[in-house]
């Protein structure tokens, strides 16, 4: 792809490509917004003998939260670690000024679990990643 006086290139991951988008953005939602408080949120389980058992990883900014990853090991699943993580990570967005937070689920993953822990459905993006299946998006005010 060319326009004129540049050129682009299309491949697979970048890194570098992603931090220098990632530090654009910020610049410019930090103008936009006038808020500069975006952190990074994360939560590591890890089982007696010190292996991983779930985590959570996502942000908050402003007043919001967004959980990006959530997961819990098999052996681990129905047991209440995806809740004490949620619960965890809603009482740190708490304790950072967060009034809401952003989750978003595909069907065949864990739809029910949100609205079992009062997650709300406000989007639903139909056949993706392909026909059949949907992605979900929730929130919470916390």
């Amino acid at each position: 792809m060319t326009w004129t006086g540049g050129r682009s290139s299309i491949g697979a991951s970048d890194p570098d490509l992603d931090v220098r988008l990632s530090a654009e953005l910020t610049a410019f939602n930090v103008t936009a917004t006038g808020q500069d408080n975006q952190q990074s949120l994360s939560i590591r389980a890890l089982d007696h003998v010190g292996e991983m058992a779930g985590g959570l990883s996502g942000w908050t900014w402003a007043q919001s939260a967004g959980i990006e990853l959530l997961w819990v090991r098999d052996d681990q699943r129905g047991g209440g670690l995806g809740r004490e993580l949620m619960t965890a990570a809603e009482r740190e967005a708490r304790r950072r000024g967060c009034i809401q937070v952003l989750v978003r689920s595909f069907s065949f993953q864990a739809p029910g679990f949100y609205r079992r822990l009062g997650y709300t459905e406000y989007a639903r993006s139909e056949n993706l990643p392909s026909a059949g299946h949907f992605d979900v998006h929730f929130r919470k005010d916390i």
